[in-house]
């Protein structure tokens, strides 16, 4: 049997036809894609603001952001006798791999210290304030 001649098919052809084919997604896409992910994130910002982050007026109007673990530390400095990762949890909202990275740097600044295992209080040494000399 005698093949077929027909016209050529160029190399551009044929990238497209198995992008097509495959439903791999072009650099078009993929900016495409960006661009509408960039807009929903501005629009859940402008909604709802960060989850971890809440404003709190200082002095003079200003703004100052209060971090995730400044109110973890807030919680923390709550309960005199310690208080449970559990017990974090429920007041933050944290989940829990952010809960325990947050507590692992109060640890290591020395802001926090555990009493027993997961139960952590606010160092008294740091948070005596300032001393009469």
């Amino acid at each position: 049997m005698a093949r077929k001649k027909g016209k050529p098919v160029s190399f551009d052809a044929m990238v497209k036809f198995f992008l097509q084919y495959y439903n791999i997604p072009t650099k078009k896409d993929v900016d495409r894609m960006m661009e509408h992910m960039n807009r929903l994130e501005q629009m859940i910002k402008s909604l709802t603001g960060p989850a971890y982050f809440r404003t709190v007026s200082a002095t003079k109007g200003r703004k100052s952001t209060v971090t995730a673990s400044d109110t973890v530390l807030d919680v923390i400095k709550k309960f005199n006798q310690g208080v449970g990762i559990a017990q974090i949890q429920a007041k933050t909202g944290f989940d829990d791999k952010k809960l325990r990275n947050i507590i692992y740097r109060l640890n290591k600044a020395g802001k926090i210290r555990r009493k027993s295992r997961g139960v952590y209080m606010v160092n008294h040494l740091i948070d005596r304030g300032p001393t009469a000399v």
